[in-house]
């Protein structure tokens, strides 16, 4: 008998909520593909140094462009779906990111001395002036996507994120092919950044209604925004601190090896952020109509799905590393393969989308916790690892310090789901039954591939060293999996066909 991926409880036009995130997945797919040509082309056609260097520069603006917003953007998902003045809210929020751009600029600016002698690479002076310009601009614009998803305009959002990303990755790959270099990039990154605040503005505030400023709204959001922003304050250097230890204990041109390890397919971009992004959006709906026993069978519909692409993809990931990394990045690039099987482990932690689950219930401080928990784990963990062992205990930090605060935030996920009537147990917190379908399904496949590989290792021997001929082996490696993939599911009692109608189903009860 087939055996469909929906929970009990869950038929319906309720069930068809995650739907919605349709358009935004779509979006992200096609742009997954565009955005890989960023690191395919400035990998492959700059200098192992001057790759270094790029990514040490965007490891700057990152984790100063993540932390100084403070959760006053994803602060909208809460307060949009429940109010009918947005105004304020968008004001309030485009302005204090603006704010925090000023500064964000002059964080990157003044950085750039420490930093260059820290990484003993000089190079980065060249470009810190570019790079807070970028910075501050990204950061004042950082709310667009997620202004029109808390308004429900996910077709819209989904219309943004496919012209901005491929925006992007033009204006980072383009000055490269034409010769300009990482020079030419920073400058086309500018630009490209500039447009993109002014479009956030016009579209985020164009036919809102309301106060243009409320002392006491603003205060509501700043309230409910620091534990959130204070967590971020913590995560991102947190998330970001095995990167850093790496970065002063090596050269740039190792770094460059470090941080394709490190690289990840944008996973979490593709299906994990509008999933969770639509799902907080839902249990805001079912609080306002008063039916919050039905956020349960949510997250259980969205974790069910979820597992069906991360379990596999992790999987795949760790058995074809070398083809992919040599597929990708070249073969020069080979010693990054362990770094990088080590990195693909945290992709199973985002078939679970709990931090939306405590953002949406207003518990933002239990993430505050975990991050905590996080940071005070990670201390030890890096230094021990980096200064004993390398580059490889720098990503065993990261991924133990990953798994450890995922667990605190679980923890809390069933509290946050329970209501007076019902309080959810860890129990029946989980699909159980079709995680561990989906797992078997997706570490057999694993093997399988890994076995056909090492079998027929000879047939690769002398293969030409260009993109396309390095295809070869992933490509068939990758057919490998899918079929051993669906096969497994078959035997188990999933049906792919009827998983794919289940979505089909529910995307046209959303759109009627």
């Amino acid at each position: 008998m087939a055996v469909s991926v929906k929970v009990a409880g869950t038929e319906g036009a309720d069930a068809s909520f995650l739907s919605k995130a349709g358009p935004l997945v779509l979006a992200r797919l096609i742009t997954a593909f565009l955005t890989l040509s960023i690191p395919l082309v400035l990998a492959r056609m700059l200098p192992p140094d001057q790759y270094g260097t790029y990514k040490q520069l965007f490891l700057i603006s990152q984790t100063i462009a993540y932390v100084l917003p403070f959760g006053m953007a994803q602060a909208l998902y809460f307060f949009i779906p429940r109010s009918t003045e947005r105004r304020p809210y968008f004001v309030h929020t485009l302005g204090f990111l603006a704010l925090g751009g000023l500064l964000a600029a002059a964080g990157v600016y003044a950085l750039g001395t420490p930093l260059s002698r820290y990484a003993t690479n000089p190079a980065i002076l060249d470009y810190r002036g570019s790079l807070a310009l970028y910075t501050m601009l990204t950061m004042a614009a950082c709310a667009l996507e997620i202004g029109l998803t808390s308004q429900g305009k996910t077709k819209v959002s989904a219309v943004i994120y496919l012209v901005t990303d491929t925006t992007r990755a033009t204006v980072m790959v383009l000055p490269v092919l034409l010769g300009h270099g990482l020079t030419g990039v920073m400058h086309a990154l500018v630009g490209f950044a500039a447009v993109r605040l002014v479009v956030c503005w016009v579209m985020l505030l164009r036919g809102t209604h309301g106060p243009f400023f409320s002392k006491e709204l603003l205060r509501a959001q700043l309230k409910y925004a620091w534990p959130f922003g204070a967590a971020m304050f913590l995560a991102i250097p947190q998330q970001y601190a095995h990167q850093y230890a790496v970065m002063g204990y090596v050269t740039p041109a190792l770094f460059a090896i470090y941080s394709i390890g490190c690289f990840q397919l944008p996973i979490v971009d593709l299906l994990y952020t509008p999933t969770s992004e639509v799902l907080m959006v839902r249990m805001g709906e079912l609080e306002t109509a008063g039916r919050m026993h039905e956020a349960l069978d949510a997250f259980r519909v969205a974790t069910s799905k979820l597992s069906l692409v991360f379990f596999p993809m992790a999987a795949f990931l760790f058995a074809a590393a070398p083809e992919f990394i040599a597929a990708l990045f070249g073969p020069r690039f080979a010693a990054a393969v362990p770094i990088f099987r080590i990195s693909v482990s945290g992709i199973l932690l985002a078939t679970l989308p709990v931090d939306g689950v405590l953002r949406a219930s207003n518990q933002t401080r239990h993430i505050f916790i975990s991050y905590l928990v996080k940071t005070l784990a990670t201390i030890p963990l890096v230094y021990f690892g980096v200064t004993r062992f390398g580059m490889m205990g720098g990503i065993c930090s990261w991924a133990a310090a990953e798994y450890l605060g995922k667990a605190v935030l679980i923890a809390r996920v069933p509290h946050a789901l329970s209501t007076p009537a019902h309080r959810v147990a860890m129990s029946e917190l989980l699909p159980w039954r079709h995680l561990s379908k989906a797992l078997t399904a997706a570490v057999a496949s694993a093997l399988f591939v890994v076995i056909i590989r090492n079998a027929s290792a000879f047939a690769w021997i002398g293969l030409p060293t260009g993109f396309v001929y390095r295809l070869i082996p992933l490509a068939a490696a990758g057919i490998l999996f899918v079929i051993a993939y669906i096969g497994v599911l078959w035997m188990t009692g999933v049906r792919p066909n009827a998983v794919l109608q289940s979505i089909r189903r529910e995307r046209v009860q959303a759109s009627g």
